[in-house]
Parts: structure tokens; C-alpha cells; sequence
């Protein structure tokens, strides 16, 4: 059972939404970055949105996603994101192991982190967007 698993803090692994600018136009994606020396593995990332939109209470899918590995201060982009969708609270849940021992954490951007006036230049990743750590 869950609540029978030690889960330790997760440190050094953080989420950022950010924008790409292309031939096509800006593209939105979510991306993982691995911080730490020592690599990631079985990495499973869960997302959905929900809240109000137009007065009315929407939900997303609920995507998944693994990553065998994620290597040291690397970063993986995981999925794109619809700009549409900032307006709700966005979640991703992130599990990985670092050797034997699993770690987990929600990450959460509510309704309106998406503005622009908190979009920012993420060195990390050399893009535009908002970050979560």
C-alpha cells in the first residue's frame, strides 16, 4: 500500500511550462528537469487539468507518460500543452527512483500561473515560461 512506502523529499527535480518559438508559430510544452548529479529512472509523469471554463467545470484526460531514464542535469520535454487550458489548475505528478528509493511529487500551476506577467526566462532550459520547483 502507499501509505506504507517511504517516500523521501524530492529535491533537485522541477517542472516548467515554456514556449518555443518556431517556424509555425510559439509552441507550449511541459518539460522535466533533472537537476541532480545521479540519473532519474522509471520516471512516470501523470497530467491533467481541470476547474472552470466559461462558467463551466471542465476536466482533461488524464495523460501518463514514462521516461526509462533521465540522466544527470538533464531535461526532458514531456508533452505539449494547449495554451487554452492555462486558465485551469494544470497538475502533473511525477514518480521516479534515484538507485532503490522511489520518490514522488505533485506539481501544481492553479488558474492564472500562466499569465504573462509571470513568464520568465528559464535558464534551464533557455525558454521562456514558468517554473515550478
Amino acid at each position: 500500500m502507499k501509505k506504507d512506502i517511504d517516500f523521501q523529499q524530492v529535491t533537485g527535480v522541477k517542472i516548467a511550462i515554456a514556449k518555443e518559438e518556431t517556424s509555425a508559430g510559439p509552441e507550449w510544452a511541459v518539460y522535466l528537469i533533472n537537476l541532480n548529479l545521479i540519473e532519474l529512472k522509471t520516471v512516470m509523469i501523470t497530467s491533467k487539468g481541470y476547474g472552470e471554463l466559461n462558467g463551466e467545470s471542465k476536466k482533461t484526460s488524464t495523460l501518463r507518460h514514462m521516461i526509462e531514464e533521465l540522466g544527470p542535469q538533464e531535461v526532458a520535454k514531456v508533452e505539449s500543452i494547449d495554451p487554452a487550458l492555462f486558465s485551469l489548475t494544470n497538475e502533473f505528478w511525477v514518480s521516479y527512483y534515484i538507485l532503490d528509493q522511489i520518490f514522488d511529487k505533485k506539481f501544481i500551476f492553479t488558474s492564472g500561473s500562466l499569465d504573462p506577467g509571470f513568464i520568465k526566462l528559464i535558464p534551464e532550459i533557455g525558454l521562456e515560461g514558468v517554473l515550478h520547483s
